[in-house]
């Protein structure tokens, strides 16, 4: 066992891979408790480990001996959220929720238990979320991700453990788009089954911080450059318009631009490195550089998740590109 310090902050949502080995993916946070965790590349309901993520700390968390956080010698990477401990109670909806957030930095962890009919539930964020992720927990189910670079997210799901296209389904988010108070859900078993318990993960855009899009493969090497107005620490990337796998990329990877490493949110791999998947991390965005189609194909359709550091940091820092 071992305390992971030097994060700044007690993260409430912790994701967790081993960059050396081709364990699961795992996703832990306060709300639902420190030893629950779920995997982004599987469809298995919550599981309880007291081997896993052991506590939130102050600076950090704590982690067992299992190898998915702990294995000797491997290299692991932990992108971490924070929002509001443990949360406390919702009725916005018309189903009570659990809400931890955080509306500086546009996040919220949200618990619910589901009815099976159409209904209504608090996210807590005071402004729209472009983007929610939801997985039920005490059965098997997909990660339903609403994002707003769809050319209609309300009328089905980008699905965080598949490398499939975005698949129609109005009854996951009701075909309805959430408002600053509320997300929408159906009757689907993914996001409102009766009995069934979830948690749903909410992001908005925030200025310097996080931003949500879409953007139009050319399928060459001098591929799209993408405005954040901030440097990107952490982004994600999935085609839209068919296959392909959800590619993950941080600034923590060894190296300078061109950034070839990647993860795949939907697999357990373990990293690899491949010049055909780059991208530059830039001070104001990010710059596709690899020809791939599952980053950059002739006419694709992608959507992106990007987090960062604003251009000029609190203590008057500039950020400048890898």
């Amino acid at each position: 066992t071992q305390s992971i310090t030097g994060v700044g902050f007690q993260p409430d949502w912790l994701w967790i891979k081993n960059r050396d080995g081709t364990n699961n993916h795992i996703l832990q946070d306060a709300v639902r408790g420190a030893t629950k965790s779920l995997e982004s590349d599987g469809t298995g309901a919550e599981t309880t480990s007291s081997t896993r993520v052991t506590s939130f700390d102050s600076d950090g968390f704590s982690i067992g001996s299992a190898g998915t956080n702990n294995t000797n010698t491997n290299n692991y990477v932990s992108w971490n959220w924070k929002a509001n401990g443990s949360g406390s109670a919702n009725s916005d909806g018309s189903i009570n929720s659990t809400v931890s957030v955080n509306t500086t930095s546009g996040f919220s962890i949200v618990q619910y238990t589901g009815t099976g009919s159409a209904a209504t539930v608090g996210h807590g964020l005071g402004v729209t979320p472009n983007v929610m992720l939801a997985k039920r927990l005490n059965s098997t189910g997909q990660w339903d991700m609403y994002h707003s670079g769809l050319s209609n997210p309300k009328s089905g799901s980008m699905v965080l453990n598949d490398t499939a296209a975005f698949t129609g389904d109005t009854s996951i988010w009701n075909n309805t788009d959430p408002t600053s108070s509320l997300v929408n859900i159906g009757t689907s078993s993914t996001t409102n089954a009766s009995g069934g318990t979830y948690v749903m993960y909410c992001f908005a855009d925030v200025q310097g911080f996080s931003k949500f899009g879409s953007y139009i493969g050319n399928g060459n090497a001098n591929g799209s450059f993408i405005y954040t107005a901030f440097k990107p620490a952490f982004v994600i990337v999935k085609r839209t318009d068919n296959t392909g796998h959800w590619i993950m990329k941080d600034w923590q990877t060894p190296g300078y631009n061109q950034n070839d490493y990647y993860l795949w949110s939907d697999a357990s791999d373990a990293e690899t490195s491949a010049s055909s998947l780059g991208i530059d991390f830039l001070s104001n965005g990010f710059k596709i550089k690899g020809t791939a189609g599952n980053s950059n194909a002739d006419g694709g359709t992608f959507i992106y998740m990007a987090f960062g550091q604003p251009i000029v940091s609190t203590n008057g820092d500039i950020a400048t590109a890898r």
